[in-house]
């Protein structure tokens, strides 16, 4: 897992920019699955099929990761950017990034006003991300171009994975390289034999910008139940607003509620059920700060019974997530364990009589 975890994280894909992720993905699985495809959105479709009939589950995990773009280029070669995906201006200051060419990848820092001269400013003034630029060495625009840096490239942070403890680990873009590693495995992992139906694993393009890889996706996938794997904020730290109700190491979030998704509360039953007899450790999650792939799906067609498992993390959308290992296995095996005890279909869905 810290492998592909590793090398998903190194991997420059941000919002709209998921390409290298995909062909990445499907290069792991070539072979360990039945079929594998890309639709017009650039989501990455995978199937595979149990040795007899029964439910299609759908699971999504999102390909892109919070970044930049390149907005301009200053005469003195300094770079400009907008946002793509969801950013907290206070922590862009003195970050490293990496910035992907079409002649290969340049690295450049977000710059700041020297220590020396913060008496001439309000420190406690949070500059937007518009004021701000990033310093790829460059002393014109000319010297920047010939670097192979233009408008519209893609920036992330600069890549790096540090292994605080055998169990906790920081880098970029777990949120959601996390989620695709997961099912990646999983698909992997399971043969025909151990389930029925059919597995149709989705990681989708554009989740941070709007779940809008989710929402091609949802119009053409049926299943009978769909799953989304991502990564949810934990509340754990000693900061003033934190409720202490989601921690880092204390198993899968398993999801009642989001902005996006009230989780349909029977497939919620059954991931507790199934994580219970297994013995996996299990969170419920009630966090309307954000928002996954599910809640598109759970709309699709005539509606499909949805849950969502999370893998929490600290320091969410930064250059700095930390997650738990113990969390992500659990994660991956709760999936496993779920899949191969799908239910009938009618068992999702509501009873009158």
């Amino acid at each position: 897992m810290k492998k592909i975890l590793k090398e998903l994280t190194e991997i420059v894909g941000p919002c709209g920019f998921e390409e290298e992720v995909a062909m990445y993905i499907a290069g792991y699985l070539k072979g360990k699955v039945d079929s594998i495809e890309a639709d017009n959105a650039g989501n990455l479709i995978v199937r595979k099929q149990g040795n007899q009939s029964g439910p299609a589950i759908i699971v999504a995990a999102h390909m892109d990761e919070v970044g930049f773009i390149v907005k301009k280029i200053e005469d003195n070669g300094l770079i400009r950017f907008e946002k793509l995906g969801g950013h907290d201006d206070r922590i862009l200051l003195s970050q490293r990034v990496q910035i992907r060419t079409e002649t290969g990848l340049r690295t450049g820092v977000i710059g700041t006003i020297s220590a020396h001269m913060v008496k001439f400013d309000d420190a406690a003034k949070v500059r937007n991300h518009r004021s701000l630029y990033i310093d790829a060495g460059a002393a014109s625009r000319e010297e920047a171009t010939a670097l192979g840096i233009q408008i519209g490239d893609p920036i992330v942070w600069y890549p790096h994975f540090d292994e605080l403890t055998d169990k906790r680990v920081s880098g970029k873009s777990f949120d959601d390289r996390v989620g695709c590693a997961i099912l990646m495995q999983a698909l992997e992992d399971l043969d025909a034999a151990d389930f029925s139906g059919e597995f149709i694993g989705i990681f989708t393009v554009q989740e941070e910008v709007g779940l809008r890889g989710a929402r091609v996706g949802s119009h053409q996938l049926t299943g009978d139940v769909m799953i989304a794997l991502d990564t949810t904020a934990v509340s754990d730290t000693p900061e003033e607003m934190m409720d202490q109700t989601l921690a880092l190491g204390a198993g899968v979030g398993i999801k009642v509620l989001d902005f996006s998704l009230i989780a349909n509360k029977k497939v919620r039953k059954h991931l507790v059920d199934v994580a219970e007899n297994a013995g996996l450790p299990y969170q419920l999650e009630v966090f309307p700060g954000i928002g996954t792939d599910a809640g598109e799906f759970s709309l699709a067609h005539n509606g499909i019974p949805t849950g969502v498992l999370s893998i929490p993390s600290r320091n969410a959308h930064s250059s700095i997530e930390v997650i738990d290992l113990g969390d992500v296995e659990a994660t991956k095996e709760l999936l496993k364990a779920f899949i191969k005890q799908m239910k009938p279909v009618e068992e999702y869905r509501m009873k009158l009589f």
